[in-house]
This record gives structure tokens, sequence and C-alpha cells, in this order.
């Protein structure tokens, strides 16, 4: 898999994913997953592809003083953002396709817009399923397809006209699972009775450049389209996606997916 297919950024792109995107797009979600997991007070929780960890840090708001949280993502420039941001939580490098904890050494595991990323999400469905402990709750967040968040698709196909496929899959790679009947055949295989929630947010730049700054600069595009190729994608989107524009600031409905489920009972066969 290519970075841009594993998620794969720079410790700078890292800065401006924490400083943009998680505000403008991804803090909204965290309560709705954290509520499929049922997280509370004094659980033991885990989110695997952390990021900067935003999911993390809600969850440690949750479980309170006599709860853990531990945050696993394959990325250390991401990791360097989270340890800054928030040093109780239980930071660590590795692969979600091979965690590196004991069987059900969490309550609650959950995991917000990184499935798509993972080398191979059916084993890490299963990993997730093995660490939590029977009778356990398991969330897992997508981004729904791309014909439910139609300012990505819009994007997408001005930066394909721009820049070429390779770059316009940078802005689709992350839609890729938006499936509802995908992702119940994905958590099937570890879980017993999943259910997959469609949950509807905004997303809220600053104006067209504060959004494509964002998403260029903060995401695998940050080493691929260059300042004279940021100048005339900008340009466009300010044409072209202007209706977009609110008062300057970009806003647009985004649609995400939530796998929820309840590990198996101890005393199952």
């Amino acid at each position: 898999m290519s970075d841009t297919d594993r998620g794969q950024v720079s410790a700078a792109a890292a800065e401006v994913y924490d400083t943009f995107f998680v505000p403008a797009l991804f803090e909204q979600w965290t309560a709705d997953v954290l509520d499929v997991a049922d997280v509370g007070s004094g659980h033991r929780v885990l989110d695997v592809g952390c990021g900067t960890g935003v999911l993390a840090r809600a969850a440690h708001g949750r479980v309170g003083p006599h709860g853990h949280v531990g945050g696993l993502d394959p990325n250390d420039g991401m990791l360097v953002v989270a340890r800054r941001t928030e040093p109780r939580i239980e930071w660590q490098i590795g692969s979600a396709e091979k965690l590196p904890y004991p069987d059900h050494s969490f309550d609650r595991t959950v995991s917000q817009f990184a499935l798509m990323f993972f080398t191979d999400r059916e084993g890490a469905v299963r990993e997730i399923s093995r660490v939590t402990r029977p009778d356990g709750r398991v969330a897992i967040a997508v981004w729904d397809d791309l014909a439910h968040n139609g300012g990505y698709a819009r994007l997408a196909d001005l930066v394909e006209r721009l820049f070429g496929s390779a770059a316009a899959d940078a802005i689709r790679v992350p839609f890729q699972l938006g499936d509802p009947d995908l992702l119940l055949e994905l958590a099937t295989t570890a879980l017993p009775d999943p259910v997959v929630t469609r949950h509807t947010g905004v997303a809220r730049f600053e104006s067209v450049h504060a959004w494509l700054h964002t998403e260029i600069r903060g995401w695998t595009l940050a080493d691929t389209i260059d300042d004279e190729g940021f100048a005339t994608l900008l340009d466009a989107a300010q044409a072209e996606l202007a209706d977009l524009v609110d008062d300057g600031r970009v806003v647009f409905e985004v649609s995400a997916l939530v796998i929820g489920g309840t590990t198996a009972s101890a005393d199952r066969d």
C-alpha cells in the first residue's frame, strides 16, 4: 500500500492536521463513537489508529480518575503531537493488525476514521475484538461514501482535473469503506451482532484557503502539491466551489458510519 492508502503523514503535516482538521471536522464525532461504545467512568479504553488523539482525549474525559485510556497509531508523526497534547494517556506506536496487548485488556475499544487505512481490515477488527473483554463494547467509525460527502466529491474531481488521478486518490481514499453492507461483512468476522448506524455532521473551515491548506498541507498531499500548484488549486476552488461558502466560511454536510457491537460472552461456544 502507498502512503496515501495507509494515511501516512509527516510530522509537519500532523501539526496542521491537529490544528485545523480536528476542530473543523474530527472533533464533532467523538461523542457519537463513545456513545456507541458506551464508554463511561472507570473503563479501560483503547483508541486504535488514534492519530493525534482527539478520540482518546475525549475518552480520557469520560473515564475519570479510575479509568485508563491508551492510544495506538503506526505513524510516529501523529504520536509526537498526541503525546504533547495529553501526556496522561498511554500512547504507543503499533499496528492495528497486531495489537501489542494481551487478550481482554480493555473494556471498550474504539477507532475513528482509521479502518480504511489498515492493510488487513478483517484482521484488525479481529484484533480489536481480541483485546476487548467478553461482553465489552466496540465502536469503529469510517467516512460514509462520497455520495453523502458532496463537498469532498467535488474537491476530488477538481484535484483530479488539475493534478491527475493519483493526487485525487488522496482525497477519495478515506471514503472507500462507506458501504454499510461491506462494514457488516467486515465486522461479523469478529463481533456476534454488529450494527451500522449513519451519523451526519458539518465541515466548517474559516475560508476556502483554510480548507485547502488543511486538506493539502495536513494530509498525504503535503509533499505532492507545491506552492505553485496550491495557488492554482486555490484559484480554481474559489471560482468553482463558491456555493459552499457562507459569509466567507466553507460549510457543507458530511456523513460517517459507525459499526457498534458487543464482544462475545465468555460462555459463548
